[in-house]
This record gives structure tokens, sequence and C-alpha cells, in this order.
């Protein structure tokens, strides 16, 4: 069974190790052999693409865009999900679960049909091809996923200890701060991960609400590509940075992913 998993991770390995071989060579050397290659000419291996590509200003700037984007969509996402989710489980006030149903069937709606008529309010409030709409978007339409989540997970938090800390006199809000984000800090992290690496792996929304100066390195490399198609070197290096911090966090908090996959799979 060990054996087979390796050869798995060895396979499912091979196009990122590609990929990073790649930006490691000379445009020559891309054109003239493979990235295989390099095993048997170690000599052809350079720095040289990542020295071009961080001193290209238009570049650093759809990677600071990216950040820009990325960063205040995923914490949007988890402070507003993490709230809605906590006032699902443990709030009663009227409406609720009507709410909650409204939140379920949110997730079964495609992001493409709402792409035309939220480009026309953007268009008509001053919003399109600015960073801030994007941000909305990915906040939008994350937080459905993010409260039924949370909801699910909290509900697995005892009761009782709830009940008792309203006894105490502690405020909802001081039970969310002293309870519920302790406890549900393995669902509020996966959940984390999964928006940062959505919207920073995201290029139709920014493809569509993005112009020349607001656009995230996703959308710069396929504007490159279209270009520049033959630049291997080039193109290689910059997919290896856009892709280099995703593996890191998912590879750093991955534990996390199992809690939030479990969530509301138990009582």
């Amino acid at each position: 069974m060990n054996v087979v998993l390796i050869i798995v991770a060895v396979f499912w390995l091979v196009p990122t190790i590609g990929l990073f071989l790649s930006s490691l060579r000379s445009s020559t050397d891309n054109s003239q052999s493979g990235w295989w290659t390099v095993f048997t000419r170690p000599a052809q291996l350079t720095i040289e693409n990542y020295t071009n590509l961080l001193g290209n200003s238009q570049f650093m700037g759809s990677f600071l865009n990216t950040i820009e984007i990325t960063v205040p969509a995923t914490i949007l996402v988890v402070v507003i999900g993490s709230l809605a989710g906590y006032a699902f489980a443990w709030i009663r006030f009227p409406g609720r679960d009507w709410l909650l149903v409204v939140v379920i069937v949110l997730l079964a709606v495609p992001l493409q049909v709402s792409l035309i008529p939220i480009a026309r309010l953007y268009g008509s409030i001053g919003l399109f091809g600015s960073i801030l709409g994007v941000i909305l978007f990915h906040t939008a339409y994350g937080l459905p996923f993010a409260i039924f989540l949370l909801r699910n997970f909290f509900t697995q938090i005892p009761g009782e200890m709830l009940e008792a800390a309203r006894i105490d006199g502690a405020s909802e809000w001081r039970i969310f701060a002293r309870i519920i984000l302790p406890l549900g800090l393995p669902a509020i992290a996966s959940l984390s991960i999964f928006q940062f690496l959505w919207t920073w792996n995201d290029m139709l929304v920014a493809l569509i609400f993005t112009n020349a100066t607001s656009q995230p390195v996703t959308v710069a490399i396929q504007s490159q590509l279209r270009q520049f198609g033959a630049n291997i070197d080039i193109l290689s290096a910059g997919a290896f940075l856009s892709m280099i911090i995703p593996l890191i966090v998912f590879f750093a908090f991955q534990r996390f992913f199992v809690s939030a996959l479990l969530a509301g799979s138990t009582k």
C-alpha cells in the first residue's frame, strides 16, 4: 500500500517538478531539450529567469495585487462567516431556519450566472476594474460555504458549556471570543486555507472585473502567455512563483483539513 501511495505522490509531483526545472533553464535549453535533461546536465540550471522576473515591474505589481485581493477577501469571509455561523448554531432569532435554507440554496448558485449583473452594477457605481470590486465578489461568494461549514462545526460544541457561561454572566460576544473561537479553530483555519487558495488561484473573476493596473498574477500570466507564448522560461518562472505560496500554505496547514471535512458528519 505504501508503495502505491509513493508512486501516486511521485506522479502528482512530476508536473510541479517539471515546471520548477523549466523555470531554471534558459530559453535556448528549453527549446532544444526537455526539462529532465537537467539530471544529466545540471550546468544548465540558472536563476537568471527569476532575476529578470522580479525586476519586471508589471509582474511584481500583479503579484502585489494578488496579495491585496486575497488577504482581505480571506479575512472578511472568515470574520463574517464565523459570526454568522455562531448565530445560526446557538442564537435563536426569528426566521433563523429560513435564512439557513437560503444560505444552503446559495451554495448551489453557479458563479457564472452573476457575472453580467454584477459587472453592470460595478459599472454603475464605479467599482468595475478595481481591486475592491474583486474583493467584494470573492467575499460574497465565499460566505455561503463559510457559514454552512462553521455552523455545522459550531453545533458540535457542547451546549452545556455555553449555558454555563451565560449563567455566569458572559455576553454572547464574550462566549464567542472565549469559547467558540478557541474550540472552532480547526474549522476556522481550514476555511481560511480554502478561501485563500480559491481566491489566489482565481482567474475568471479577475479576468472580468480587473483592468491592466489591478489584475492579479493569474491574469498577468495568461496575458503574457497570449502575447509571448514561446517564452517558456519566463512563463514557467512566473507560474511557479504564483503556485509556490498556495503550496506552502497548504502543506503548512493541511492537518486542519481533516477537521473541516468531518465537520458536521458526527454529533
